[in-house]
């Protein structure tokens, strides 16, 4: 019952907000072109349910590269160099994921869920227990994408990332699929909401925080 009721909330959900937010898809477009001409959205390689391929869309928020870059490795962190002005607001008031509203609709992703996994980072998040992650739809947003989203992003380098952001954000993953029900998604909906608009104000969530470290410490040892 509960992922029926999920499917259902998920497709009519995403239906309304693609038609009322489709004046900002409108104004996004407009300027992330003014910003660096070329494609509109980015089409990007991730491991969904199941641990099944597909395509996930964003508003593309860097710089075209001129030429592919070739051997690099998995990287959790953007290449901020490449981040245009417009695409740093964006990406700061979650603009850049409403595409995403296209994959729920489709039934790629859920609203709630385990972030879905880039290619090159499959063995990073889907292994031994954190592989429970793939029993579930990956969400547009969840426990592991807030923390991500309050202190995640304010880490650039690498290094300090993996040591510092990485074990809770996999542990959240895992997290979620323990914690799943329609009470806690609507939670994470409204913790959504809230962890936004503090940013746009300058400010962090930092009570959210706390309590996804919480929740992450808890699951930690299971």
């Amino acid at each position: 019952m509960y992922t029926f009721i999920k499917r259902c909330f998920d497709f009519i959900s995403a239906l309304i907000a693609l038609m009322i937010l489709s004046p900002i898809f409108l104004l996004t477009a407009i300027g992330i072109l003014i910003s660096d001409w070329g494609p509109i959205f980015y089409k990007a390689n991730r491991i969904g349910k199941g641990n099944k391929p597909f395509k996930m869309y964003k508003f593309r928020s860097m710089k075209v590269l001129k030429a592919p870059k070739r051997g690099s490795e998995a990287s959790l962190r953007p290449d901020e160099d490449r981040i245009f002005p417009f695409g740093h607001f964006i990406r700061k008031a979650k603009i850049d994921e409403l595409p995403q509203l296209i994959n729920i609709l489709n039934g790629t992703m859920s609203i709630v869920g385990p972030r879905p996994v880039a290619e090159d980072q499959f063995d990073m998040f889907r292994y031994g227990k954190w592989n429970e992650a793939a029993r579930v739809p990956v969400g547009l947003s969840g426990p592991a994408a807030l923390y991500d989203y309050i202190y995640g992003d304010q880490i650039t380098d690498e290094k300090e990332y993996m040591e510092k952001v990485y074990p809770t954000r996999r542990e959240l993953e895992y997290t979620y699929v323990q914690k799943a029900s329609l009470g806690y998604d609507l939670k994470m909906i409204i913790y959504t909401v809230i962890c936004i608009l503090y940013s746009l104000c300058g400010k962090e969530c930092t009570w959210i925080l706390n309590e996804l470290i919480e929740d992450a410490n808890k699951t930690k040892n299971q």
